[in-house]
């Protein structure tokens, strides 16, 4: 097995504002959203948030990569923001402490690929080493991608129902440490490879690939009901 080294091969060039210049020769536009709250929505909202993404995202310009990035993580809830002081305080405080809860973070990144097709493998593969000039500032080119990137995510958080931000450059260097860290917090380690899975250091990680529309049957819904509500 071919071994990486990320510290040798790291798959950023550069960082502009939320703008990453890849190795590759790809230039990824990067935000972070606040999506409503689980059961807050009805299935008109859901059909709503639906056409809000159609419309912002057909207006981009051909050959534009959309990587939305939904991040879940079960983790204990420390309640050390929670006032503790007065005897209520107090035993709401050891009530909520060490509960575990799953912390959901949305990302959203927009891709200008160099190479026009996603199977060359300079675009498969950021860390193949490149010649020091395929890595271009800001050209008239891509401030045309940035300002149709903007304008859709403007029209996205005009919906008024999910709301994306900027990622600022100390953000996206950590996001991409705790992602191939494999989101192991105190410590760096390796990723081993099997057949059947991959773990990365305490953490096991399985994948899944959807690799034609014909996966979803005929017909997707937008929202469906719990019916243990």
């Amino acid at each position: 097995m071919n071994k990486i080294n990320l510290s040798a091969y790291r798959p950023i060039a550069d960082i502009q504002d939320n703008i990453v210049f890849a190795n590759n020769g790809n230039v990824v536009i990067c935000y972070k959203g606040n999506l409503p709250e689980i059961y807050s929505l009805s299935e008109k909202d859901f059909e709503d948030m639906h056409g809000a993404w159609f419309q912002a995202l057909k207006s981009l310009p051909v050959g534009t990569v959309v990587h939305k990035q939904d991040i879940y993580l079960k983790k204990s809830y420390t309640s050390q923001q929670l006032p503790n002081s007065t005897f209520l305080e107090k035993a709401t405080h050891e009530h909520f402490k060490g509960r575990g809860h799953i912390e959901h973070s949305c990302y959203l990144f927009f891709i200008l690929t160099k190479n026009k097709a996603l199977n060359n493998p300079k675009y498969v593969n950021p860390f193949r080493k490149v010649s020091k000039g395929i890595v271009q500032e800001l050209d008239d080119n891509i401030k045309s991608f940035a300002n149709s990137v903007s304008d859709s995510v403007s029209f996205i958080n005009n919906s008024r129902k999910m709301d994306f931000v900027s990622l600022k450059a100390g953000d996206i260097q950590q996001l991409t440490s705790s992602y191939f860290n494999g989101f192991n917090e105190g410590y760096d380690t390796d990723i081993l490879l099997d057949k059947k899975s991959v773990n990365i250091g305490e953490n096991h990680f399985d994948a899944l690939a959807i690799n034609s529309e014909l996966c979803f049957g005929e017909s997707v819904q937008s929202s469906k009901t719990n019916e243990k509500f």
